[in-house]
């Protein structure tokens, strides 16, 4: 009797310690929320092959992150705050969560309810994310805006990034381009650098990582990264479209991919949680493909090649004999029984 007993009073212990180990493991996760605008922000994916780098950018960090995207199409640091949408990301902070800053692209515009000053409105806004984001307990992370896809010798006019949506590749390209990426955002590139360096926060050089790759493709292959597409070339956009500024599937995933090692190089906690998978399959768009049969024909035969799964229940595939491939089950995912 009393080994019986001392063997439900193990067996109790180690319940309320398996309990305990998992309700740890919970409170490990955290959040990485998202603050800006198009470049980043999630897109209407059934409609549109457009993403934000920000909507994929969970394909690299592992489930004890949560990436919470709140940026938003033609949104400024401005309108952002006026809209109640800052109010909305600063009242779910908790200790311990990440708040990444990204800005630039609409501050810039001439329009009163957008536009600010680098040096003394715009820097005003970014302060204010960064000091009201560390009273919750948060961490926050500038980052400077991704570069525009700018190989055009003589300065274009562009007082909104949306209307390039507008643009299809039948109209007239009268444009003359050379092998010169430029800048188009001047001293709005510096602001969240200075005030990373006046606050002490984390700042990543966005611009720079982005101008390094865009510069490396060159001013062809880096159209491979945007919302560039032939007249017919996918269904979604039927006259095509000429757009150098937003990123398509695969440019999310790779400015993602880059911005994330970024992030995990200034940042030790988050380093702990990168993923380097080759490739994902999501039903929501956060993947490069949205089905597994997708992946599976897109990879070379005898190469090995690891497909993270993103969230939902799946078919197992046959996958054929020449190709190499694991399967990472993520957020839930799972096989059909």
């Amino acid at each position: 009797m009393k080994r019986l007993k001392n063997y439900m009073i193990g067996s109790m212990a180690a319940v309320v310690a398996c309990c305990l180990f998992l309700s740890l493991k919970t409170e490990e996760r955290f959040r990485v929320f998202m603050i800006g605008d198009s470049t980043m922000a999630n897109k209407q994916y059934e409609k549109t092959p457009e993403r934000g780098w920000g909507m994929v950018l969970q394909c690299f960090f592992d489930d004890e992150v949560v990436i919470d995207n709140h940026a938003v199409n033609g949104r400024s640091s401005k309108s952002f705050i006026a809209e109640g949408r800052w109010q909305k990301v600063i009242d779910q902070v908790k200790p311990g969560d990440y708040v990444v800053i990204q800005f630039g692209h609409n501050d810039e515009k001439p329009q009163p309810e957008r536009h600010t000053d680098p040096g003394t409105t715009f820097d005003a806004n970014l302060r204010r994310f960064v000091v009201e984001t560390r009273e919750k307990g948060g961490i926050p992370i500038l980052m400077n805006a991704v570069v525009r896809r700018n190989f055009v010798v003589e300065k274009v006019k562009n007082d909104d990034d949306e209307k390039l949506r507008l643009i299809d590749a039948q109209a007239k390209n009268d444009v003359i381009e050379d092998d010169t990426l430029r800048d188009t955002h001047g001293k709005y590139l510096d602001s969240p650098r200075d005030v990373a360096k006046e606050q002490g926060c984390v700042f990543i050089d966005a611009n720079r990582i982005t101008h390094e790759l865009e510069q490396s493709l060159g001013r062809e292959a880096s159209k491979k990264l945007h919302m560039w597409y032939e007249p017919g070339e996918t269904s979604l956009i039927p006259n095509g479209r000429r757009d150098n500024t937003h990123y398509n599937i695969y440019g999310a995933h790779v400015v993602a991919r880059l911005l994330a090692k970024a992030m995990g190089h200034e940042v030790k906690q988050l380093r702990r949680h990168l993923v380097n998978y080759d490739m994902a399959v999501s039903k929501n768009g956060q993947g490069d493909y949205f089905t597994i049969e997708e992946a599976l024909a897109a990879i070379p035969e005898g190469k090995k090649t690891t497909i993270q799964i993103l969230g939902g229940e799946w078919q197992r595939p046959v996958v054929p004999k020449a190709k190499k491939v694991k399967f990472v089950l993520r957020n839930g995912a799972k096989w059909k029984k």
